[in-house]
């Protein structure tokens, strides 16, 4: 299949949820998603590589999943959602796993979501009750 380039594509450490990524990690959302019930998260606990090899994971990405490696998943084209129902039943925050993405710790992003919080309403305000970014 050929896909076409855009813009965004360019933007570092940007990692949009499109249609070509979709199509590669099909099988990384499929298993994700069957983590909405409760008996999948028990199988995959009980037994993450046969779990992995269950959904056609190949080996790059079964590699991710068992070694918890969130960044390496999500630029392999994971949508958040999804990941996020790997992420929270392991005691893992979405934070946590943002976190991972910048090398930081835990309290370090939720510092920094923080900071960035200060004089949004007034940005608010500002920009039309509408702010972006």
């Amino acid at each position: 299949m050929v896909w076409k380039k855009h813009e965004y594509d360019k933007i570092q450490g940007t990692y949009v949820f499109d249609g070509q990524r979709a199509h590669s990690s099909y099988a990384l959302n499929k298993l994700f998603f069957s983590f909405n019930e409760d008996s999948c998260r028990k199988e995959f606990d009980a037994d993450p590589n046969a779990y992995c090899d269950k959904f056609g994971l190949n080996s790059a990405q079964k590699d991710m999943v068992l070694k918890q490696d969130f960044l390496g998943i999500l630029r392999a084209g994971t949508n958040i959602y999804y990941m996020a129902k790997f992420c929270i039943p392991r005691g893992l925050s979405v934070q946590d796993a943002g976190a991972a993405f910048q090398g930081i710790t835990g309290d370090e992003f939720r510092e920094n979501l923080l900071k960035k919080r200060e004089g949004l309403v007034d940005r608010l305000e500002k920009e039309g009750g509408y702010w972006n970014g």
